[in-house]
């Protein structure tokens, strides 16, 4: 496994919380109740929504998809940063950081198009309700999940392929705590721009195009809230996609930062902070953004608590 006196890398050593040595074991006492209430609220939306039949629309079903994808999002590479920080050794074998990498990408692209699906869900709802369960029926729902899925499938399946069929000889230190495109692609022994392009031109796919389309469902959105004549009415219908927009700027915010910004801007410390905010933080919010202040959630929550607790009545 040698050529040009260059050994080929079989495993990769996380560096990203290096800088912070001492502070390792605070981190882990912060982080893992952080992602043990994030897998505990996300149980409790999914459950919820499986149990309620009041739940059982459009919008609450891509919310169920929401919570499950990032709840895998999250397995994918909390766990592991969370041992790390205990951990003398911080490694990762190849296949393993290709195996995350693929996952991770899947899941983030499938995201940022289930973001899309649901804000056409709105769409439909404030400026077709006549039409809306025509419209958002059972199979189109699913065929729009589907679609997100297929679509992150492909996209994680080409990114991986180009950065790792890229040759490691140089170095296996990454300054990160798990492995995204840019701290493995600097670590490569040479870039391929060809791969860089693709990589980038990806990126612009995965985040412009479902951006643009959530732009344009909510320019009609806003059109058709300002013709309603109540503000009452103005503020009911704006309030059902006042937490899809919280949780789009967000997503789509941290994600443009990391993917979109020229490379020499690059910086592992910065990547470091902001991926923290987007794979511990996030997921964090996203749930009590979504459903812990909605009061028909909570009415529906209220109502499976009451079933658990008294079968028999």
């Amino acid at each position: 496994m040698e050529q040009g006196n260059e050994t080929l890398v079989r495993e990769f050593v996380f560096l990203g919380f290096s800088s912070l040595a001492g502070l390792q074991r605070l981190l882990f006492i912060v982080f893992l109740p952080l992602y043990l209430f994030t897998l505990g609220t996300n149980a409790i939306i999914i459950s919820t929504i499986v149990l309620d039949r009041a739940l059982h629309t459009p919008m609450y079903f891509f919310l169920a998809v929401l919570s499950c994808s990032e709840t895998c999002y999250t397995f994918v590479i909390v766990p592991k940063m969370l041992v790390d920080l205990l951990a003398q050794k911080k490694t990762i074998s190849f296949l393993g950081c290709a195996i995350q990498m693929f996952t991770f990408l899947f899941l983030g692209c499938s995201h940022s198009f289930l973001l899309a699906a649901m804000g056409y869900d709105r769409y439909v709802a404030i400026c077709n309700p006549l039409r809306y369960t025509e419209l958002m029926g059972p199979r189109v729902c699913v065929g729009l999940v589907g679609a997100a899925c297929a679509c992150g499938f492909t996209i994680a399946q080409i990114v991986t392929f180009l950065v790792f069929h890229l040759p490691f000889r140089s170095s296996n230190q990454l300054h990160h705590f798990f492995c995204d495109i840019a701290p493995v692609l600097k670590v490569a022994s040479h870039h391929s721009r060809l791969s860089q392009l693709v990589i980038f031109t990806i990126g612009v796919f995965v985040l412009v195009i479902p951006l643009l389309l959530i732009l344009v469902s909510y320019t009609r959105i806003i059109s058709a809230i300002l013709t309603i004549p109540s503000s009452t009415g103005r503020y009911k219908a704006f309030s059902t996609c006042a937490s899809h927009l919280i949780v789009v700027t967000v997503h789509y915010g941290c994600a443009s930062f990391i993917y979109l910004r020229p490379k020499s801007s690059y910086s592992s410390s910065q990547d470091t902070l902001i991926s923290v905010s987007y794979t511990i933080l996030t997921p964090l919010f996203n749930p009590m953004i979504y459903s812990l202040r909605n009061k028909e959630f909570k009415s529906a929550l209220r109502r499976v608590m009451g079933q658990t607790s008294y079968p028999i009545h």
